[in-house]
């Protein structure tokens, strides 16, 4: 049919059925809660018929979040859009190709809400006009990948914490950035790259920055092969956010230097997390510390990440007075080197040959020690010390008192954590399992009698980290003991790292 000499078709008549199942889904969710649209096929853009404005006004007014995430999912998915808008006025007066109509997450240009840069220039006598940037065009193919229809898609079900950068509050203001990864061809390197891939980070663009003997080397992701670059002070010259998991020794050479170029670091090594001027963020616990940032922003020790996904829920559901824990960390602590020597003592052991002993003091294959990282004068080690002062830190509690014994284990992967806390009320199990499972970081597993606990093995690969043996302690007034369990190069370093990169506005 014809209006106003526009062929006008129904959208489900015609574009839906040549996309692929994924696309499919997501226009039906968009078509669902706002009812039919038309497509003119004889230019690009949408004609969304009359009533347009009310059918979109109701279906916001009675789901915002989900009305939003299905309308950017719609124009995401759907590239004519992008190059013509939507036709809605009386008059088939052409407005996009940011629609008004979309609410106000449309209403300034798409680079500064961190969905796309299509070009929309200045409003002429009151109405706007359709543009289209070409540099759009890479942009929105990368969007329209297959993993990425997936990711969305299945966001549509999840919560509104859950859905990644695309979903809920994450997208305002998140502008797409020019990343980089100091330390790229490390384990926990190797993570920051997959997760920033398979979260679908806006990045405009992203570099891998190593020693200068890893430059050069070719780094497969998800989305192609990266060539590692060397990690200099020029090199930040084109970058806006830096994710460091290098050492603290190159945090303290480079990450100033970053910062005076315009780059905001996100650090996994302790360098700057007991400086008062750097803010320690865990996003599930203080979130709002990242707004504080001067330009640094510092990750928190693995043992007291995954330590606090735990303790956390239980200090708000009955006030944290002091705890005493013992770790048991895996020799993914010590990066790819600590891993590779507890494979080879393995083997060796194996074999009836005698394991070379070079990252730690003793063998740790079919071993353990109470030795994690440096001894300082008053008996504790370093590693110890740090759980202390970066949980006092995180969770805004100076006065908070605990002890800690870090043992290393023959893992490969992932940390547990022995805690016997202490509250300020009254405890009881039941209602600290449902403040556990109410947590978005951790995940109860907390039936014991059927053998279900948290182990290395069952959450390795996890994000969350898992909680159980919850119990009252026999031990102490008001106390509690639990068993919490964490990949310590996920949710200790990588994920939560790349979580403060989400926060940044």
């Amino acid at each position: 049919m014809t209006a106003g000499g526009q062929a006008i078709v129904q959208l489900e008549e015609v574009l839906i059925p040549q996309q692929k199942a994924s696309s499919r889904a997501v226009a039906g969710e968009f078509l669902r809660m706002v009812g039919p649209v038309q497509i003119d096929v004889s230019r690009p853009g949408i004609d969304a018929g009359p009533g347009i404005e009310a059918r979109l006004e109701a279906a916001q007014a009675q789901d915002p979040r989900r009305h939003k995430a299905a309308a950017v999912l719609f124009l995401l998915h759907f590239p004519p859009v992008l190059a013509g808008g939507f036709t809605s006025d009386e008059d088939g007066s052409r407005r996009g190709p940011v629609p008004d109509l979309l609410g106000d997450l449309m209403q300034a240009p798409w680079r500064a809400e961190g969905v796309l840069h299509a070009g929309r220039r200045a409003p002429a006598e009151g109405k706007g006009v359709a543009g289209d940037d070409p540099a759009a065009r890479p942009v929105a193919q990368n969007f329209l990948a297959k993993r990425d229809q997936q990711n969305m898609v299945r966001g549509l079900q999840m919560e509104p914490r859950e859905r990644g950068f695309i979903f809920g509050e994450r997208i305002h203001g998140m502008m797409a950035k020019r990343v980089g990864i100091v330390g790229a061809t490390g384990a926990v390197g190797e993570e920051l790259l997959r997760l920033l891939e398979e979260r679908g980070f806006p990045c405009d663009s992203l570099t891998l920055l190593a020693s200068s003997r890893s430059a050069g080397k070719e780094i497969r992701g998800m989305k192609g092969v990266y060539t590692v670059e060397e990690a200099t002070p020029e090199a930040f010259d084109e970058l806006d956010l830096a994710l460091f998991s290098a050492g603290a020794s190159i945090t303290r050479d480079l990450a100033p230097e970053a910062v005076k170029r315009g780059c905001v670091v996100v650090d996994n090594s302790s360098a700057y997390r007991m400086d008062p001027d750097t803010p320690l963020v865990v996003p599930e616990i203080n979130p709002e510390a990242a707004k504080q940032h001067k330009g640094i922003l510092a990750n928190p020790n693995c043992s007291t990440a995954i330590t606090l996904m735990g303790l956390w829920p239980l200090h708000r559901a009955f006030g944290l007075k002091r705890f005493v824990a013992c770790t048991y960390q895996a020799v993914s602590g010590s990066g790819v080197a600590g891993m590779r020597e507890l494979e080879d003592q393995i083997k060796a052991w194996t074999e009836g040959r005698e394991p070379v002993t070079d990252t730690y003091a003793h063998p740790i294959a079919f071993n353990l020690f109470p030795h994690v990282d440096a001894f300082f004068d008053d008996g504790y080690s370093k590693e110890e010390h740090k759980m202390l002062n970066e949980s006092r830190k995180i969770m805004s509690m100076p006065g908070l008192a605990a002890s800690t014994t870090c043992v290393r284990v023959p893992v490969l992967r992932a940390h547990a954590i022995a805690v016997h806390a202490e509250f300020e009320r009254p405890v009881d199990v039941a209602a600290a399992r449902e403040a556990v499972a109410a947590f978005e970081g951790a995940e109860l597993c907390d039936e014991p009698d059927k053998n279900r606990y948290p182990t290395p093995l069952a959450y390795s690969g996890k994000e969350k980290c898992g909680v159980g043996r919850i119990r009252v302690d026999s031990a102490l007034d008001n106390g509690l003991a639990f068993f919490v369990v964490g990949d310590q190069l996920l949710k200790g370093a990588a994920l939560n790292a790349v979580q403060i990169a989400e926060l940044l506005r």
